[in-house]
């Protein structure tokens, strides 16, 4: 991913958008079309659709509703991930459909956003998947951790235990991921080069043992580091 992609950079951020109800793909194509550093190459209206257009078209992102016909968004997701292993994938969400976010990390997503969340989420969202970095909308995040019920607890003290075994640093990199920011992002925080973050992130991902950055930001929130939650504020 090219952290440079959108506002001042070569080109913009192309992305794939896919839907099967038309209000809702105009509504986020209106979004979308707010920012001069994104522009749709594609839709879809089932994730069979959105696989092709996604092998057709290459995008930087795939923004995939994950209830589709013919085959639903997550299928779409790991599918994607095979035939376009250069598109991040984000998943448009309801909160009825959290149980679904662990079979989306799984299938390669490194993005969650809520369809009726506030416009500059769905905007950041895809620049940090872009960019190479996570995104879970702030929202989607504490309704997830909310839902656990009496594993609440008992998660949050797992996670804090888990990040005991990072550093200061690595704490702190952590935090940023979990809000979203993407490597280049970090480094500008933290007044650090990029590669020495990169060495950073791969660290946390090892010592927690997660596979990907939304896992990693999902110990972040659950670990109380996040105190933030707006991606790429700065």
């Amino acid at each position: 991913m090219n952290p440079s992609y959108g506002a001042g950079s070569l080109r913009p951020i192309r992305l794939l958008l896919a839907d099967d109800e038309a209000m809702i793909r105009a509504g986020v194509r209106a979004i979308l079309a707010t920012d001069p550093g994104i522009e749709v190459v594609a839709e879809a209206a089932d994730g069979r659709a959105a696989v092709e257009a996604a092998r057709a078209h290459r995008p930087d992102v795939a923004l995939l509703d994950i209830r589709m016909p013919r085959l639903d968004g997550l299928s779409a997701c790991e599918q994607i991930a095979a035939v376009a292993p250069g598109t991040a994938v984000a998943m448009l969400t309801t909160f009825s459909e959290d149980a679904y976010i662990a079979r989306a990390l799984g299938g390669g997503a490194t993005g969650f956003l809520l369809k009726s969340g506030d416009p500059y989420e769905l905007l950041a969202g895809v620049r940090a998947v872009a960019a190479g970095g996570a995104f879970l909308s702030p929202a989607v995040a504490r309704h997830v951790i909310a839902e656990l019920g009496g594993e609440r607890l008992a998660r949050g003290a797992a996670a804090r235990a888990r990040t005991e075994a990072l550093t200061a640093r690595e704490r702190e990199v952590l935090a940023l991921v979990g809000a979203g920011l993407s490597n280049a992002e970090i480094a500008r925080r933290l007044h650090l080069v990029e590669g020495t973050v990169k060495g950073h992130v791969s660290a946390v991902l090892d010592r927690l043992g997660v596979g990907n950055r939304v896992q990693a930001a999902i110990v972040a929130y659950e670990a109380g580091l996040v105190v933030d939650p707006v991606p790429g504020a700065e």
